[in-house]
């Protein structure tokens, strides 16, 4: 029948007729934390971490996956992610972005989900809130070549491996579509998310100043330098590692003394660029 107005149209109009579908969002927490050596010679070891959440209900139960949650009518995606931050895992107030949106049709075994992922970045080392019993962090050590990615998981209590075969969709543009290989410890899909966001923090690392969300305020250049090898999981020519870093720092009159070290200056990010 035709309508007169928008607001005629509305009133007759039945929804009921399409396929309902729900909404959730997922959050890769990264981070960089230190870890003691003995070697008073060499800096503190670093590592990358992300925070997984153990399942405790079906399905997947006993099974780690990222802090996530079901999207509210009366929020948009970036509040709900913001709640669920602080509802799953008692974080607040650190850098979020949203990453991507996961369709996949078999994802859940639940109902049909999409799922929107984002990525937040701390340094742990400044962690002030404690995580829910449920949670760990887990130390990654990542294997990239053109085909494949390993990330080994580690909390000192469990370790396992994930394997993501990469395909490449768009050769102008250097993208790549994951598939799960091996996976018997992360539920949904989880696995390609957290290969993804490690995917968009390296692309990141070469052309923004993301990396300064997981350092503290005072560092000393080798400390970020150990930061973006890490991740990069290449070594840096020192020349050139300063020559990137270079405008997006400044040097404080503060020294980093003890641990067996000559005193070391330290730097900070710098606010106000040229």
């Amino acid at each position: 029948m035709p309508y007169k107005s928008e607001e005629e149209f509305l009133k007759h109009y039945d929804s009921s007729k399409f396929e309902k579908l729900s909404m959730t969002t997922d959050i890769i927490i990264f981070s960089v934390s230190n870890s003691l050596t003995t070697n008073y010679r060499k800096l503190n070891e670093k590592h990358f971490s992300v925070l997984l959440v153990k399942r405790q209900d079906y399905p997947f139960k006993d099974k780690w996956c990222l802090p996530g949650g079901f999207v509210k009518m009366d929020e948009t995606l970036d509040e709900a992610a913001t709640r669920i931050l602080a509802t799953e895992t008692n974080l607040h107030n650190i850098y979020i972005e949203q990453l991507y949106t996961f369709s996949d049709i078999n994802r859940d075994p639940r109902m049909r989900i999409v799922s929107t992922a984002y990525m937040s970045l701390i340094d742990k080392n400044m962690l002030n809130e404690k995580i829910p019993k449920n949670a760990s962090w887990f130390n990654m050590k990542i294997l990239e070549d053109d085909k494949t990615i390993n990330i080994t998981f580690d909390n000192e209590i469990e370790n396992f491996t994930v394997v993501i075969k990469k395909t490449l969709k768009e050769l102008t543009t250097d993208r790549y579509k994951y598939s799960v290989v091996k996976n018997d410890n992360l539920a949904f899909d989880h696995a390609l998310v957290i290969a993804s966001g490690i995917s968009r923090l390296k692309n990141k690392l070469e052309y923004t100043d993301i990396v300064f969300n997981m350092m503290p305020e005072y560092f000393t250049l080798g400390e970020l330098q150990q930061v973006y090898e890490i991740i990069l999981d290449k070594k840096l020519l020192d020349p050139a590692f300063r020559r990137i870093i270079a405008d997006k720092v400044e040097k404080t009159d503060k020294v980093k003394t003890g641990g067996g070290h000559r005193p070391s200056a330290l730097f900070r990010y710098k606010l106000n660029k040229k």
